[in-house]
């Protein structure tokens, strides 16, 4: 058995982290992660059909489907078929929907500050500093295969 070299343990810490953050908020609100992004993704982009929602959240489309007709249910959103190829669903968020999502939107972001409560505008400088070499890294490896 080997020690943890400092490498390691970064790269521990860093997808540690960002495990826990995809799933803190919802957590912190009270429903699944897919609700709370598809909620925020229906405000942000208008009328989206499930097969586009599918594709963003990396879920299956029975998923999908069952996800819009409980926030149906709930009055928070609205299906029809596309007009234009009755093959796709379109979801849209009702008013009541924009109110839920834009009132997500807003916890979110207080949820955010308080995470970072603490860290410097220099500390999250530097962060997002190595995070970019490093995604740059990934690119440039990849390119040399």
């Amino acid at each position: 058995m080997h020690d943890e070299t400092s490498e390691d343990r970064f790269f521990r810490e860093v997808g540690g982290t960002c495990a826990e953050l995809r799933q803190a908020f919802a957590r912190y609100v009270g429903m699944s992660a897919h609700r709370v992004q598809v909620l925020v993704r229906l405000r942000r982009q208008g009328e989206t059909s499930h097969s586009d929602l599918r594709q963003a959240l990396g879920v299956d489309g029975a998923s999908i489907t069952r996800l819009v007709k409980e926030l149906e249910g709930e009055g928070l959103a609205r299906r029809r078929l596309d007009p234009s190829d009755n093959r796709y669903t379109l979801a849209a968020l009702t008013p009541d929907g924009e109110r839920a999502a834009a009132d997500l939107e807003r916890s979110h972001q207080a949820y955010q500050e308080r995470l970072l409560d603490g860290v410097s505008a220099d500390e999250r400088e530097s962060v997002l500093r190595a995070l970019r070499h490093i995604r740059t890294n990934i690119t440039q490896q990849e390119e040399r295969r």
